[in-house]
């Protein structure tokens, strides 16, 4: 599986993902990994309609994700992986799935959450999750859209004291 862009975006795909990340990326396979999503029959057929033309859309579970790639079904497919959260990203990660960068586009405010930009909200639940991807090797950036400067996660979190 070539992963072009491992990507946390609690809107999934919307506009911005759907025309300048994936032409970005040239990704013929959007895969969104959720498994609150993947159960709502509604917004996972949205989701599917929501992909540009020509681009394959699949919601699926975490543990649908890891079957996937430890088979090698989509060994050659250029892919783009959307979260909604670090968790799910650290449970593929820990069952082998490589990532070397994570891009993280907007996680969205709620109760127990801090805003650590005006788009990205962390608890401590997601900020463990980060550490651990960190330790991996993972490269952590903040970018709503492509042509943002990247900022570095790991760093943002050091200097607001989050870390």
């Amino acid at each position: 599986m070539d992963i072009r862009l491992a990507r946390i975006d609690d809107r999934l795909i919307h506009g911005q993902v759907a025309t300048v990340w994936s032409k970005l990326t040239g990704v013929e396979r959007i895969i969104v990994i959720s498994d609150l999503v993947a159960q709502d029959k509604l917004r996972k057929f949205l989701l599917k309609e929501a992909a540009p033309p020509g681009i394959m859309a699949n919601v699926i579970t975490v543990q649908k994700m890891i079957q996937v790639y430890q088979s090698g079904l989509l060994a050659k497919a250029k892919v783009m992986l959307l979260f909604t959260n670090p968790q799910d990203v650290e449970t593929i990660v820990r069952s082998g799935v490589p990532l070397h960068s994570l891009n993280i586009g907007g996680m969205s405010f709620s109760d127990g959450k801090t805003m650590i930009t005006n788009f990205v909200s962390v608890d401590q639940r997601d900020i463990e999750s980060f550490h651990y991807l960190d330790r991996q090797g993972v490269e952590l950036e903040i970018r709503k859209v492509p042509a943002d400067r990247k900022v570095l996660l790991m760093e943002l979190l050091a200097k607001t004291k989050k870390a």
